[in-house]
């Protein structure tokens, strides 16, 4: 029996291994025999999970005319990796990939560092602040004063708590978008908002159109669900969104859905202004595409200069065009597992008759602890915490990056937790493994983008600030120096490091 569970065509391999751009090397350097960086690729994309575990690879005839190299190379390259423990093969089933005993599997997203883990490793990988106390241990204590009559009760309710879709829809109001509870579900996060309207709209096959990068985990989700993703490239640095090929995308590719965030956009930390929003929705309108306007960053702007443009959702008045996804999760605290949807009161029917064959609803006591927040001071002061955290982060991370690695480019976003750094030439996948030996993890260019794209980039959350942001920096520049001098690659280059 075959022991692979999906299959990699050979011109699909052969455009994520030419994505692996390196920096030209330089006089004296050395560079690998043609086996082995072909080995050594296809290692890395194992170990960034954009080739999965236990996918059959090509035979060594298509790869090597995929690649216009020789079938010795092929075959050599494949020794190697069965060697290391990377490729597993069987007579009559072909070779598909592995990951050796001891080593984690990779992540396709950008899940959190195992609390095991962060003695040794300072982990970028996570955009996620610690939680603002003392607010969440009094929305918490609140929200148990709260719970005894909800105890009598089922304890189910797919729309959310009445209480609770009554806070939130007031503070669209208050923001001057009229809305009614009946426009609300709240969810177990904004991921669990964006999973719920992907499978209502757009079922499997159907065409989603994302910004070029974009958030990683949400591409993932939508890739898993089936979707076809259309990237539309955004403009450059923190210009936000190219209107002209969004226009053209939305025209031509007439996508079901499209994906987008509009406040401190993740991962560039751009801001769409009021123009470029009014546009993107009329855009949608007129090619009937909906519009998800994630919204999670919203309340995170930084800088006291920073004007925030109108809701995305303010320029669609009738709500035939804009779904609305909020979360609690990073202007709070991601373990607050609070999200939301808003739209219109058939989709949201909608939403909450499907989710009868998905969740059935989110925990009542974190809903009681938000609706808490939301009803005194305490959401307003803990955003004033999360944002002056955040601030000082940023500025120290930012501070040691252009210390340490004066070659590498940014712009410096007013809010959000992301910056978007272009790596001077050098494979962002090759630093992020490189990172992993000498003690800082970060999350390289191509998991936000679609086939390869960003290897140049990665992405730094505001997440360390102080003497851990200055050794971060200082050890992101031993990673690039490891990658600079051919040292980043070989079967025990995904150790764990140990201080």
């Amino acid at each position: 029996m075959a022991q692979w569970t999906s299959a990699v065509g050979a011109a699909q391999l052969a455009r994520l291994l030419t994505s692996q751009q390196d920096r030209p090397a330089g006089p004296g350097s050395k560079r690998p025999p043609a086996y082995r960086a072909l080995a050594d690729g296809v290692r890395l994309l194992v170990l960034e999970g954009r080739v999965p575990v236990a996918a059959r690879l090509p035979a060594e005839r298509e790869l090597a005319l995929a690649l216009s190299v020789s079938r010795t190379t092929v075959a050599a390259a494949y020794e190697a990796l069965r060697a290391e423990g990377f490729l597993e093969s069987r007579r009559g089933a072909g070779s598909w990939t592995a990951v050796p005993a001891g080593n984690p599997l990779p992540a396709r997203g950008l899940e959190p560092l195992p609390p095991e883990a962060l003695g040794s490793m300072i982990d970028l990988g996570c955009a996620a602040l610690t939680a603002p106390e003392p607010w969440l241990t009094r929305a918490v204590q609140g929200a148990l004063e709260e719970l005894p009559p909800y105890a009598h009760t089922h304890g189910d309710y797919p729309a959310g708590l009445p209480a609770l879709r009554a806070m939130i829809a007031e503070r669209y109001t208050s923001r001057g978008i009229p809305t009614m509870p009946e426009q609300i579900m709240v969810t177990t996060g904004a991921m669990g908002a964006i999973d719920a309207i992907c499978h209502l709209f757009a079922g499997r096959g159907e065409r989603v159109a994302v910004e070029s990068p974009s958030y990683a985990n949400i591409l993932q989700l939508m890739r898993e669900a089936g979707a076809r993703l259309v990237p539309v490239a955004m403009a450059e640095g923190l210009a936000g969104w190219d209107m002209d090929r969004w226009r053209q995308v939305l025209r031509d590719a007439a996508p079901r859905i499209a994906y987008v965030v509009a406040d401190f956009h993740n991962p560039t930390g751009a801001l769409a202004d009021d123009d470029q929003r009014r546009r993107l929705v009329d855009a949608a309108r007129s090619a009937g595409t909906v519009l998800v306007a994630d919204e999670t960053m919203s309340e995170l702007w930084l800088d006291p200069d920073v004007a925030m443009p109108r809701p995305v959702c303010a320029f669609d008045p009738a709500g035939s065009t804009v779904i609305t996804v909020g979360s609690a999760s990073k202007a709070f605290w991601a373990g607050m597992r609070i999200g939301w949807v808003r739209a219109a009161p058939d989709v949201i029917r909608s939403l909450v008759a499907a989710r009868a064959y998905a969740d059935l609803g989110t925990p009542v006591l974190e809903q009681l602890a938000v609706n808490w927040l939301f009803s005194t001071r305490g959401w307003e002061q803990a955003v004033d915490v999360r944002r002056a955290q955040a601030r000082e982060n940023r500025d120290a991370l930012v501070d040691a990056v252009r210390r340490e690695l004066p070659e590498w480019e940014f712009e410096v976003p007013g809010g959000g937790l992301t910056l978007w750094v272009r790596t001077g030439g050098l494979s962002g996948s090759r630093i992020a493994e490189a990172g992993e030996r000498v003690g800082v993890r970060v999350p390289s260019g191509p998991r936000f983008g679609v086939d390869g794209a960003f290897e140049g980039y990665v992405r730094l959350p505001f997440t360390v600030g102080g003497a851990v942001a200055e050794e971060a920096a200082v050890r992101l520049a031993a990673a690039v120096r490891l990658v600079e001098n051919g040292v980043s690659g070989g079967s025990d280059s995904a150790r764990p490091f140990v201080a």
